[in-house]
């Protein structure tokens, strides 16, 4: 039996009259309605309590991980990711960079882009290696990651919990949401020395010329410590692989000892080659046993409020991905179980994420889970069907 879980980040969402109903709803989904006449679907609650619902705490409890055990910060694991040895007293923090409006003073700027635009990675490791040489010191480290995702190091530091994710407060003044606590003073001012430094750089003198979003701040968020996860193998007894194009998820399948699988056009965005992650997620399940396959874009679609962009990211994923492991193990004659679910929604009306319940479609080839027509929100809501906690619907899963 292979086991393969496919997660579409920020998949679910709340009703949309436009839509009389979800993006989930409203999208052409042929090869999860096949599954769903024989599949169990329910709700699932991935956030613990007490838990900001950030994609780092909703994956690691779907992956079958207590957060209130093994979390210790979102950063850590992009870190991880980008290959950055981590000493026990560092501190990591995610380093955006953000497109702010030219508004004065500083506090009366507004977050006009928590993703500049979604600048190529080649721009935005130009601009951070900048930042790094001019505002890095012998304790403050800017690595450069994957489009906007960028990481601060601290040595000898301490968390502060007292910062705002840019994609939560899109659209608005930044003056109530500027760092607080411990370290305040400090990154204020390193926000606004890069906003003067960063305004001025040949690179976003080119985007602004050719209308786009420059990078002209940094902003931090998701900090925490050295990450320690219980190896995936050891945990499951199962060899594990890991998809996905963003430093988060590979971080997590790092820190796991997993296989952590690069796939060739995979951008973390609705323009990703959704059919490659098909390809590699059936291509890592000859050798491995469990694939985890991690599809950002419904998420970044739901942050910038694109329903129809947030739709075709859910057809893809169905039609690219789910059906090309359908047809594939059909092939190789194979018997697989299948888990189809979002981590947390990211609603279109308020462009974050909620700790709503999500719901979840459980499938195996070899016996019969249920009878449903259709996985939607409501759908799943009406089976009566609810898990407290991920890690129990991952045990479950695990035992198909």
């Amino acid at each position: 039996m292979k086991y393969v879980v496919i997660l579409g980040d920020g998949m679910a969402d709340e009703y949309i009259e436009s839509l009389k109903g979800t993006p989930l709803s409203a999208a052409k989904l042929e090869n999860i309605e096949k599954l769903a006449k024989t599949a169990k679907i329910g709700l699932v609650k991935t956030v613990p309590d007490g838990f900001k619902p950030a994609s780092d705490v909703a994956n690691l409890s779907v992956l079958g991980y207590d957060p209130r055990v093994s979390y210790s910060g979102r950063s850590p694991l992009e870190a991880l990711s980008i290959g950055i040895k981590m000493a026990d007293t560092d501190v990591a923090l995610r380093c955006n960079l953000v497109t702010l409006s030219a508004d004065v003073p500083f506090e009366n700027k507004k977050m006009v882009d928590y993703s500049a635009g979604e600048i190529s990675s080649a721009e935005a490791r130009e601009l951070i290696e900048y930042v790094n040489q001019n505002l890095g010191t012998d304790t403050l480290h800017f690595y450069a990651g994957i489009s906007y995702r960028h990481c601060l190091i601290i040595n000898n530091g301490v968390v502060n919990e007292s910062l705002t994710p840019p994609h939560d407060i899109s659209g608005r003044v930044i003056g109530e949401y500027l760092p607080k606590g411990v370290y305040s003073d400090l990154f204020n001012e390193l926000y606004k020395k890069s906003y003067e430094l960063l305004s001025e750089h040949p690179v976003n003198k080119r985007r602004v010329a050719a209308g786009k979003k420059p990078g002209n701040c940094i902003w931090f968020w998701g900090a925490g410590t050295k990450p320690k996860l219980q190896n995936f193998y050891e945990k499951t007894g199962l060899h594990g692989a890991i998809i996905s194009a963003v430093d988060l998820l590979k971080g997590i399948g790092k820190a796991a000892d997993m296989e952590v699988i690069e796939v060739e056009g995979a951008t973390g965005n609705y323009d990703t080659n959704f059919k490659n992650k098909g390809l590699a997620a059936l291509k890592a399940l000859e050798t491995e046993d469990f694939c985890y396959v991690h599809v950002e874009a419904p998420d970044e679609c739901g942050h910038r409020g694109e329903i129809e962009n947030k739709i075709y990211s859910i057809e893809m994923i169905d039609r690219d991905i789910v059906g090309t492991l359908i047809s594939g193990f059909a092939a190789r004659g194979e018997d697989f179980a299948l888990l189809f679910m979002p981590d947390h929604p990211t609603p279109i009306c308020v462009k974050t994420h909620t700790r709503t319940p999500v719901p979840f479609l459980m499938y195996s080839s070899k016996k019969v889970l249920g009878e449903n027509s259709r996985y939607t929100e409501d759908e799943a809501a009406k089976t009566g069907v609810f898990y407290d906690n991920a890690q129990a619907l991952m045990q479950d899963f695990l035992k198909l």
